[in-house]
């Protein structure tokens, strides 16, 4: 291979480790953290592997740098020798991670801080790697290539960077990272999103991201770094959701007031919303939706997706209300029903969520339980409070006759149901089954849309989607072409619509 071909083989390589570094350390539970220091381990040492097998073909090829070495003790100080140690030591942290994620998954003792440590190490060995492979490249390319001639294949290769599969899809890769001319940019971008669109994320990030370090004025640069994000979406893995909001937020830091910004800041909620568990366990990511959701209201006040974040804020904040009401019942049961103390952690769990969750589905029966603790603690007045507002505002909730008992007992007027409140009925229940399934996968059901910005989680070839609109417009999008609706896709594709007005003529 020659060493024009290397040079970018190194940039692009630069991609597989250094994405998604924008903060030291990564959000998510111990093992989601330990997983993605993994994933960036694994793609260092795919691409020094890569560099170090291409540096040992060209020294084949260079008999005087094959001469120097025959002499030069000091192998470490060679390009090659470099990325062998980098190798090793890339190696070495993997197999740490490795083990203490063996220990989190085994549920062994371990410390905090040794997470800590080792995603320090991976930022500080992925920091030289990066310099390291930007240097060889450097002191490596050459004037002097043999791109335009006829190049064999080597018979050993079977993927080009540890990825990508031989034969003739090999040769096509190569042609494309290996040339710069006009318009490869849009070659890279196409084949990059059939890449993506095949479920071939990895390959697909590689082929985007070599549009980023290799074509910087490319008008195709920023849809290329949003299709990178796009594709950690759509693989939906843990570690891949983690990264995906990282992309996507990285993206929002270069173009804030693009026309494509609102939708890109929900894809970040859902990103985190793709995470959140039940109610009973860990509620971290339900509260950074939470706050995804909100900054979306401040910086997208006049957007046509609105409606469509009300109904997911809604739903997250039901989430963080079950776990604050799970909380609330237990303390009430057992100062109510065992005699036991409790009460006031009761009460400040359900003013919490009468507080942050107005819209909380099962509010009736906070309403209640919070007036039976202040009725116990001989507060009549603010029992016969938040009984009068149960019979009032949830006319068809199964606490409203037990509240009007109350009522009568204190002597407190019963208040007449708010007319408009008259339709609203309780929260439909799950079925048993459904119930069941969400119990034994975690699953808290929620509305997200699992696909991208620009592709779609189920590609069909028979819709146009806003990929293919960029790909149409030579590199990016303009306002009007951006669907009001929560939507990729833009229309049915140019075949179909002209096959259905042949059908149309007499």
């Amino acid at each position: 291979m020659s060493r024009f071909i290397l040079f970018f083989c190194i940039i692009l390589g630069l991609f597989s480790i250094g994405f998604s570094q924008q903060q030291r350390k990564t959000e998510g539970t111990p093992l989601q953290r330990l997983n993605v220091m993994s994933e960036k381990l694994n793609a260092m040492r795919r691409s020094l592997e890569s560099v170090a097998a291409t540096l040992k073909e060209d020294q084949k090829e260079d008999k005087t740098q094959k001469d120097k070495l025959k002499d030069d003790k000091s192998q470490l100080e060679t390009p090659l020798g470099r990325v062998r140690s980098l190798e090793k030591e890339v190696s070495s942290l993997l197999s740490e991670v490795n083990n203490l994620r063996g220990k989190v998954e085994r549920a062994e003792k371990y410390e905090m801080n040794d997470i800590d440590q080792l995603e320090a190490a991976v930022a500080e060995i992925n920091t030289r790697v990066d310099n390291a492979l930007v240097e060889i490249a450097r002191q490596r390319a050459t004037p002097v290539s043999k791109v335009g001639k006829p190049r064999e294949a080597k018979k050993k290769t079977k993927k080009l960077l540890g990825l990508i599969p031989i034969g003739k899809e090999r040769d096509e890769y190569e042609e494309l990272i290996g040339n710069v001319a006009p318009g490869r940019d849009r070659e890279l971008f196409i084949v990059a999103t059939r890449e993506v669109r095949k479920n071939n994320y990895e390959v697909g990030r590689l082929l985007f991201q070599t549009i980023v370090t290799t074509y910087p004025d490319s008008p195709y640069l920023p849809m290329a770094k949003l299709a990178i994000a796009d594709s950690f979406y759509l693989e939906g893995t843990s570690s891949a959701l983690i990264q995906a909001a990282a992309a996507y937020q990285e993206w929002l830091t270069f173009f804030p007031t693009h026309p494509l910004a609102c939708r890109v800041l929900l894809k970040i909620a859902e990103s985190e919303m793709r995470q959140i568990g039940l109610p009973d366990r860990d509620i971290t990511r339900a509260k950074r939706a939470e706050q995804r959701l909100k900054a979306f209201y401040q910086q997208c006040s006049d957007s046509p997706l609105k409606p469509e974040v009300d109904k997911r804020l809604e739903e997250v904040q039901n989430n963080l209300g079950l776990h604050n009401l799970g909380i609330a019942n237990y303390y009430y049961n057992l100062s109510v029903k065992q005699g036991k103390g409790g009460l006031k952690g009761a009460q400040s769990r359900y003013r919490e969520i009468l507080e942050k969750y107005p819209k909380f589905a099962y509010m009736d029966e906070v309403l209640y339980k919070l007036a039976v603790t202040y009725q116990i603690e001989e507060e009549t007045d603010e029992a016969a409070k938040y009984f009068q507002r149960l019979v009032r505002e949830y006319p068809n909730s199964e606490y409203v006759e037990k509240a009007k008992e109350q009522l009568q007992l204190m002597g407190a007027s019963i208040p007449e149901p708010d007319p408009k409140r008259l339709n609203v009925m309780p929260p439909k229940q799950p079925s048993f089954f459904e119930n069941l399934k969400n119990q034994f996968l975690g699953i808290y059901p929620l509305t997200i849309d699992k696909n991208g910005v620009l592709m779609t989680d189920d590609f069909d070839k028979s819709k146009f989607e806003l990929i293919d609109q960029v790909i149409e417009n030579q590199g990016d999008l303009t306002a009007s072409q951006i669907p009001q609706a929560l939507t990729t896709i833009v229309r049915v594709n140019r075949q179909e619509e002209q096959e259905n007005k042949e059908n149309k003529k007499p």
